[in-house]
């Protein structure tokens, strides 16, 4: 299928983030799909995730998949830190806490003055995307119609909080590391680790059990983490790596001047009808975290994805039954 698409770069200047630290000369990278209808009512925003840059996720995108561009106009920013946008690895400046607020602001300011776009139709979002899913509806309350939120959570949660910190801390243990998430080269070893941490907590127990880890043709445990895992994270850098981490650890609807801190305050503000679409068994954001957020939603749905997948259930690009779980329930939502 060929579908209309289009790139850039939108250049914010010198733009103060909630710690009031300057980001220099912020850019936000993105790419459309599809086209925008002449009363800009067709705009779902499509936020990446940790580590992914937007062509990591168009596999989504098409009339078979869950976000059909026919109908449609698809907007995917990408996230600071990772590599496209402001990042580390081309900011030298770049400021120790980028919040996922902050890149919620700067995409609103995308949508408004790149393209004329007041309102949308949705914002799409699995993992750190869902994350930025749920600040769009907190933040812009009265613009955002629809929120998918895909094994993600308002809030960072403690638990989540302790598997971030093993990634930092791992990452500070490189010799290379010289403060505040820099390097003074790639901490290869450290990656190593790095992966293999992140390795026992993306997919669940039942996963492993089940030989999951050989089904694409891995000749053991060691052979997958390292030619099917670990690749996934070196093709970073570890810079980029550990500002992401900090923003998912920071994650918090309900942190800024809106709110004060009061999380199911700022879950009752949010206007838009949220579906939340966890994991069983995902051990980052798991089912009791959206269930507990959900009877403070005016509009909310709990669909939990019956798999042993874990959190990679959120992002089924090889997983034929979670993927038809997921396209049906959003197919239902957007209407």
């Amino acid at each position: 299928m060929t579908m209309t698409s289009d790139t850039g770069r939108f250049v914010l200047g010198d733009l103060t983030l909630q710690s009031g630290d300057k980001l220099p000369t912020a850019t936000l990278s993105w790419k459309t799909y599809g086209t925008l209808s002449p009363a800009k009512d067709n705009v779902v925003v499509y936020p990446t995730s940790y580590s992914a840059q937007h062509a990591d996720q168009e596999w989504l995108i098409a009339p078979d998949k869950v976000l059909d561009p026919t109908r449609w106009f698809v907007i995917a920013p990408d996230m600071f830190g990772n590599g496209l946008s402001s990042s580390p690895s081309n900011t030298p400046d770049y400021p120790t806490v980028v919040t996922t607020a902050d890149n919620v602001r700067a995409q609103k300011r995308l949508l408004v003055e790149a393209f004329g776009i007041e309102r949308v139709a949705g914002v799409y979002g699995f993992s750190m995307g869902a994350q930025q899913a749920y600040h769009w509806a907190a933040l812009f309350p009265d613009a955002v119609e629809r929120a998918i939120v895909v094994c993600g959570s308002a809030k960072t949660s403690v638990h989540n909080k302790v598997f971030l910190l093993s990634l930092l801390a791992t990452l500070e243990a490189a010799p290379e590391h010289i403060g505040g998430g820099r390097f003074s080269a790639e901490p290869k070893a450290a990656l190593r680790a790095f992966a293999r941490v992140y390795a026992g907590w993306a997919m669940s127990q039942d996963w492993y059990r089940a030989d999951l880890h050989l089904s694409a043709g891995a000749a053991d445990l060691d052979d997958f983490l390292d030619t099917q895992w670990e690749p996934g994270f070196t093709r970073r850098t570890a810079a980029d790596l550990y500002a992401q981490a900090t923003t998912w650890l920071h994650s918090d609807i309900s942190a800024n001047t809106l709110y004060d801190g009061d999380l199911v305050r700022a879950l009752q503000a949010i206007q838009a009808r949220v579906l939340l679409l966890p994991a069983r068994t995902d051990l980052y954001f798991p089912v009791a975290d959206n269930a507990n957020e959900l009877s403070h939603l005016s509009h909310g749905e709990l669909r939990p994805i019956p798999t042993i997948w874990g959190h990679r259930a959120g992002s089924p690009s090889d997983n034929p039954a979670d993927l038809a779980f997921l396209r049906k329930a959003v197919l239902d939502w957007m209407g």
